[in-house]
């Protein structure tokens, strides 16, 4: 495989720094946190129905609609 040299802010250095691991080389990390990008099929799924999910979001749906008509409401009167 051949190599090629790329120039990166300090910012970003520091970030890709940030992500290394002790174990790994820079390519490594690299390649590791580009990795999803190669599947974007990867994700899906990963909130699935067994985990609540579903539930969950709908409760939150209705306890915010709850709210905002609580507000309308209290707003109304204030008028």
């Amino acid at each position: 495989m051949g190599t090629k040299n790329i120039t990166i802010t300090t910012e970003a250095y520091q970030n890709l720094k940030a992500h290394k691991r002790e174990d790994e080389s820079f390519t490594d990390t690299i390649l590791r946190l580009t990795e999803a990008d190669k599947d974007v099929m990867k994700g899906f799924g990963m909130l699935a129905e067994d985990d609540g999910f579903p539930d969950s979001s709908e409760r939150t749906r209705v306890d915010l609609d709850e709210a905002f008509d609580e507000r309308g409401e209290r707003r109304d009167r204030s008028l």
